[in-house]
């Protein structure tokens, strides 16, 4: 796609090499354009040893990446009768090797979250090495909200948070602003947003990162999940996602409550699918997540719930989607094994 050219820049700037994101009034969603010509710059890149260190960062004042371009996905299904189009699950093929290629980068990938990250863009940075957040930062894996399940290495990344927050995270699309998303190790350090030029340039200058990003630390403050902590754990902890369900709806807390209303919200079949997915994302090694992600995705674009979900959030905005299955008592949990099966064309091609 000629268009990637401006969708995403390169520069090496000093020792680093410099990704920025640059569709800004898309809040730099992830074309598959841009993942293409991100993997192909990798190749020079790591083979490059005055390069020492990648810095990714996202164009504008609002994101820095808001997720992969659902949209673009969208049209490509609808033009082929929802039946998943070839050129969906080559998006999803390269955005998920390309995750891959991040988990497993030999050099420092230090993402500079100044902004809304979410989706693809959590899948750009949170399997790097350093993940660098301000007061801006904003995380979420909206998913289900969608019909689609946290994919980009979620079924890493979301099982292994502490005390099952990526539980919570995955089923209800919170939203973590920073102090949080240090807590859960969405990020690695905190710095002021006002101090990113400063510390992308000791960056490129070639200062250990490490001591770059020590340097230039700040205190998030209190985590407002501590607060809720205990019972969080002991709500998403249980066993399935109809007993969360059930637990929270018994509740009082003002927690329960937002929790119960956020899951109302989601698709209900994407719901059960998730909580299997993370359950069996906790057993596998990084790459055994992305295939597995990769059959779950070649599965899901063949049915309607992420067509009906897109249509109601970013195409009517009615945000008043009618679901394949009305409530939890009606998903077809016999037919989630159809999410976890090989796909017609093959597994995605990773060691």
């Amino acid at each position: 796609m000629s268009e990637s050219a401006d969708e995403v820049l390169f520069e090496v700037a000093g020792q680093a090499g410099l990704i920025s994101l640059n569709r800004p009034k898309a809040l730099n969603a992830l074309s598959h354009g841009m993942v293409k010509a991100i993997a192909a710059r990798l190749d020079d890149w790591e083979a490059n040893p005055a390069i020492t260190r990648i810095v990714l960062r996202g164009s504008g004042e609002k994101a820095f990446c808001a997720g992969g371009d659902i949209r673009q996905v969208y049209d490509m299904g609808v033009g082929q009768g929802l039946k998943g189009a070839p050129e969906q699950t080559s998006f999803f093929a390269d955005e998920y090797i390309l995750n891959s290629r991040i988990k497993h980068f030999p050099k420092p990938w230090v993402s500079l979250i100044d902004g809304i990250v979410m989706g693809g863009g959590v899948g750009l940075s949170v399997h790097g090495s350093h993940r660098v957040g301000t007061e801006k930062t904003l995380f979420a894996m909206p998913e289900t909200g969608i019909g689609f399940f946290p994919d980009v290495g979620g079924s890493f990344f979301l099982p292994r948070m502490p005390r099952r927050t990526g539980y919570y995270c995955a089923l209800t699309s919170a939203r973590l602003k920073q102090a949080d998303a240090l807590l859960t190790g969405v990020l690695t350090h905190a710095v002021a947003s006002s101090s990113i030029p400063a510390l992308t340039d000791a960056l490129c200058a070639g200062e250990p990162v490490d001591a770059a990003l020590s340097r230039f630390a700040v205190n998030a403050g209190p985590a407002p999940l501590l607060e809720v902590m205990d019972e969080l754990e002991r709500v998403f902890g249980l066993s399935s996602v109809d007993q969360i369900w059930q637990a929270l709806a018994s509740s009082d807390s003002d927690f329960a409550r937002n929790c119960l209303g956020m899951l109302a919200s989601k698709s209900p079949t994407s719901l059960a699918l998730t909580f299997e997915q993370l359950n069996r994302g906790a057993e596998l090694d990084f790459n055994g997540c992305m295939r597995m992600e990769f059959r779950i995705v070649s599965e899901i674009l063949k049915h309607t719930d992420f067509y009906e979900g897109v249509r109601s959030v970013l195409v009517d905005r009615d945000n008043a989607p009618r679901w394949q299955a009305a409530s939890l008592a009606e998903v077809d949990r016999t037919g989630l094994a159809a999410y976890f099966g090989r796909p017609e064309g093959g597994d995605l091609p990773l060691p």
